[in-house]
């Protein structure tokens, strides 16, 4: 199937959404319209509004303009920046037709207004074409952050992953975790075996990984060659380590044949795993490295083995 004629065929089912209005009244006569297609949520000011899109990650946020201390305006720019909510569709609830209003809330990045009173054949159309067209953005998205090899994600979503899983835990004051995983001798392998079979071999690991890796909020992800990537926020030193050693032992258990390797008749990894609980001033780019000198050293010490630090 192409991806087109699959794209066409997207629906919001269920789709999520969130009523922010400060006015009980407009609530209610929202919630009434659309709760029989939709998983409504509710805010009634732009504070709440905000902590409800990053526990909730609604599909769309009917976001009235007018409220005291946060307004509509505020919202929109608030969810627009944040790595974690930037997707997020918004569409402004207007009480009359003003267009510099307009213009300023489409350059915020709203995609619709709707004006009261609410119509409600209008309001129903236009809340299903932007959950239609969101869903096929989120299609394409997803798509486009896979790598087409292996299936798991690609480094381009690891990079967009990473600072959302840094500033998540650091408002949590949680740990974070990343492990790097290398194929040893992977040359070694597809010069004896052919790249075909390397590619198979390639499959077969980021599977393995991908399944060792379960939790929905962690990510897998190929880092680049032959080398893997996995984020664990939530996670310490010890469960880190513990999960690297899990995806190392699985990988033996695939017995793949490599003659050529020089630590084993079958192909291993070697890890290296890192983890800080992330503060503002600082930078995620140190965890990777940190992860990548702990890698270095698996491989230096012996390869086939997980070697961790905890980054002060």
């Amino acid at each position: 199937m192409f991806i087109d004629e699959y794209i066409s065929g997207v629906a919001p089912a269920n789709g999520k959404i969130l009523l922010v209005d400060d006015q009980v009244v407009n609530i209610k006569i929202l919630h009434q319209l659309l709760q029989d297609d939709y998983d409504i949520y509710m805010a009634r000011d732009g504070h709440q509004a905000i902590d409800m899109c990053k526990k909730v990650n609604p599909d769309l946020v009917l976001l009235d303009i007018e409220m005291p201390i946060l307004n509509g305006f505020d919202v929109c720019a608030h969810l627009k920046s944040d790595p974690a909510t930037k997707e997020i569709a918004v569409i402004f609830i207007s009480g009359h037709f003003d267009e510099d209003k307009e213009v300023k809330g489409f350059n915020l990045g709203a995609v619709d207004f709707i004006h009261k009173p609410i119509n409600p054949i209008i309001t129903k159309a236009r809340i299903r074409n932007q959950l239609t067209l969101k869903s096929q953005s989120d299609l394409l998205r997803s798509i486009a952050l896979l790598d087409g090899l292996t299936g798991v994600a690609n480094r381009r979503k690891f990079e967009q992953t990473l600072p959302v899983s840094w500033l998540q835990c650091c408002r949590e004051q949680q740990p974070l975790t990343i492990i790097l995983l290398d194929i040893d001798f992977f040359k070694l392998f597809n010069d004896t075996y052919g790249h075909t079979e390397g590619d198979n071999c390639l499959r077969k690991v980021a599977q393995t990984i991908q399944d060792t890796v379960n939790r929905p909020y962690d990510l897998v992800a190929r880092y680049g060659g032959e080398e893997f990537v996995c984020v664990l926020p939530n996670t310490d030193l010890t469960g880190g380590t513990y999960v690297a050693q899990q995806i190392v032992d699985s990988i033996i258990a695939l017995k793949i044949t490599h003659e050529k390797s020089q630590i084993s008749d079958y192909v291993t990894l070697s890890a290296g795993v890192a983890t800080i609980v992330p503060v503002r001033n600082k930078d995620d780019k140190i965890l990777i490295e940190a992860a990548d000198k702990q890698l270095y050293l698996s491989k230096e010490r012996g390869r086939n083995r997980v070697l961790g630090v905890q980054v002060p």
